[in-house]
């Protein structure tokens, strides 16, 4: 199937008792069991089934399937939130003692877990001098259990070099993880340029409505950690916290995302509700259409702030004087994704007014809405880091970030325009808003 199709079909057969087209909500903690011998063989994981919805449930599994194979992917894990897919994805490669090294380009939650969180339990996380692969495998050793990057950082707007981190990485017998909330796998399939696990926040884009939070942990089946053992013992020697079991053997190829759910989703239970798993499989339906709209009405917004000189600068990675243009091009075909930063004229004081001034576009931290969101991250999503840190992981103080929806390109435009005019009046000589889209005719699929 092509990803269209997965997004509206995969993982969901109707039930003869019961031949619905949408995916039924298991809103169930338990299933019965046949008999006792039927419950001991599911617990001894010898059978396939339902025991309690803290590990599993039919309703999270079809979404589970559903983004694996959009992803590429061979298996997956839905959790509460995207924070807790990456503290399940990083906690299940390391152990106190051992590091993981890290791009400098993320998310401030990201960063508050990697710098404050994780080396509260032994783990540290090692941040290289940018996303380039040789400041990366300048810093692995002995100790180092992954390479981390986000796909498309947020709010810098990079673009990571996902082949040229997998090869470093693959070098010294550790993984690749990646986090591709961004670009979605509409866009871009780390897994196909050797990522082997991938974690989603599936409020984003994924879900696409801004109102279910969810996260995935997708497992590519193709990391070899058997021949990896001294590295990564736990999934090749017994876990006496589950009878024993060797991951590696009764898993397979699955190893990682089985060990995942058995041990940090059994015993931390960071659970997607069943209703939430049906909320984000209404929005996947819909990813691939949502997408080709973002990205062209991102694509108007970057030309518009651009041209505009009220705008000081822009970072979008479409555009051909952006270092990341070359692997937009090779990772993304072209399609830069629909978050973009800018500053205004007159710094922070003006990008303040500006922002005060939206009426259209919404005021909040969220990304990947349908609506068109807007955010100051340095004094909110990346508030807790200091000025030093902020610049490395990309954030300026005047900086503005906007996350662009699929409404109408002029009713975008119109509002960045009044906005604008709001913090910095525009000279006589400026160009009109709706010269720089060309009108309500051109269809947005045209953009290029």
């Amino acid at each position: 199937m092509r990803r269209e199709t997965i997004a509206l079909h995969f993982g969901y057969t109707a039930a003869e008792s019961a031949p619905t087209t949408a995916v039924p909500i298991y809103q169930s903690a338990a299933y019965e069991f046949e008999s006792a011998e039927h419950a001991s063989a599911l617990f001894n994981l010898e059978v396939d089934g339902y025991r309690y919805s803290r590990i599993s449930n039919p309703t999270t599994e079809v979404l589970e399937q559903r983004v694996a194979a959009l992803e590429g992917g061979r298996g997956a894990l839905c959790v509460s939130s995207g924070q807790a897919a990456l503290h399940f994805a990083t906690l299940n490669v390391a152990a106190p003692g051992t590091n993981i090294v890290s791009v400098p380009q993320l998310y401030g939650t990201t960063y508050t877990l990697f710098a404050h969180l994780l080396p509260t339990m032994g783990v540290t996380v090692r941040f290289a001098a940018s996303d380039r692969p040789e400041d990366i495998a300048a810093l692995i050793d002995d100790q180092t259990r992954a390479v981390y990057c986000e796909s498309v950082g947020n709010p810098a707007g990079n673009v990571c070099d996902l082949e040229a981190l997998a090869a470093v990485a693959h070098a010294h017998g550790i993984p690749l993880l990646v986090d591709n909330t961004v670009p979605t796998p509409i866009l871009l399939r780390p897994i196909d340029f050797g990522a082997d696990i991938v974690v989603h926040s599936l409020t984003k884009f994924l879900g696409g409505h801004g109102t279910t939070m969810g996260g995935i942990i997708v497992d590519s089946g193709t990391f070899p950690w058997a021949e990896h053992a001294q590295r990564f013992p736990m999934f090749s020697e017994p876990d006496a916290s589950y009878h024993d079991l060797v991951y590696t053997e009764h898993f397979g190829a699955l190893a990682y995302i089985g060990r995942c759910r058995s041990v940090y989703q059994r015993t931390l239970g960071s659970v997607l509700s069943p209703l939430n798993a049906f909320l984000l499989l209404q929005g996947i339906e819909s990813v691939a259409l949502r997408m080709e709209r973002h990205v062209a009405n991102a694509r108007w917004v970057a030309e518009f702030l651009r041209s505009d000189p009220r705008v000081e600068w822009v970072n979008y990675a479409g555009f051909p004087e952006s270092p990341y243009f070359p692997l937009t091009q090779k990772y993304l075909a072209g399609r830069a994704c629909s978050i973009l930063t800018f500053g205004i004229r007159g710094g922070l004081t003006a990008g303040t007014h500006f922002y005060d001034a939206l009426g259209l576009i919404k005021r909040v931290v969220n990304l990947g809405d349908s609506k068109s969101l807007a955010c100051h991250p340095a004094s909110t999503t990346h508030r807790q880091m200091t000025a030093e840190e902020q610049v490395k992981a990309g954030v300026l103080p005047e900086m503005i970030r906007l996350s662009i929806g699929i409404e109408h390109i002029d009713d975008i435009l119109d509002d960045l325009d009044q906005a604008l005019d709001a913090a910095v009046p525009a000279p006589v000589s400026a160009q009109p808003a709706i010269a720089t889209h060309g009108g309500t005719s051109v269809p947005h699929a045209s953009v290029p």
